[in-house]
């Protein structure tokens, strides 16, 4: 069962792979953990990393595909995985599908969460995070307030907004994700791998978690 997952922010694609890695107990991975990972390592490519990513600098394409080979090919995947943050677009797809060959592995399902812009913006506005754990909580859905207000449920520290969670970055984030997507939502849908959920107010987390798992399971 292998997963890929796309969505705009505030879309609640973190939530749902937490569940979805949980309920097939396949691994979660994203490439932000894959580049932070090399670099909490010390190697030389790690180090190499971290100096681009300082700089605010991109990470190449085919430095990040080595490292998503790696990953894919550890037995914890033999069973499926969950990516999470690429492809980002149709050229990344096209060698993400190369590699795939590769390793004898099948592209599987491709989930597209689907979210109207208003809705992830009040939900950006509405998200606080803790500082010591990371745990991320959204005072708009209930399934993702925290149990104290302000308190983080695992660590009971206190929870804070984020910097780059304000109105004028969301909007930024949110058309450029549009932008960039498009095609490659065409590519998938052209594949026949492409499957959209729709995000909306009157969902919760686990309405939307049933709709993947009924794809998935189809």
């Amino acid at each position: 069962m292998n997963i890929i997952l796309i969505a705009p922010p505030a879309a609640g694609k973190g939530t749902q792979a937490k569940l979805l890695s949980e309920k097939y107990n396949i691994p979660h991975i994203s490439t932000g953990d894959l580049l932070r990972d090399e670099i909490s390592k010390g190697t030389e490519l790690g180090l190499k990393l971290k100096e681009i990513m300082d700089k605010g600098d991109l990470i190449d394409d085919a430095t990040i595909l080595n490292l998503l080979k790696e990953r894919l090919s550890l037995s914890d995947c033999n069973n499926g995985y969950i990516l999470d943050g690429y492809p980002r677009n149709v050229s990344q797809a096209e060698e993400y599908e190369k590699l795939l060959n590769s390793l004898n592995k099948d592209i599987g399902k491709v989930i597209f969460f689907d979210i109207e812009e208003k809705l992830a913006l009040q939900r950006t506005v509405s998200r606080i995070i803790c500082p010591n754990c990371g745990t991320s909580y959204n005072l708009l859905v209930n399934d993702l307030k925290p149990k104290i207000d302000g308190i983080c449920d695992k660590c009971e520290c206190s929870l804070k907004v984020r910097s780059d969670d304000t109105e004028e970055v969301f909007i930024k984030r949110f058309e450029t994700f549009i932008d960039k997507t498009k095609t490659l939502k065409d590519f998938y849908q052209e594949k026949g791998n492409l499957y959209i959920i729709n995000v909306d107010e009157n969902k919760t987390v686990n309405d939307i978690f049933n709709e993947v798992v009924k794809v998935l399971e189809s």
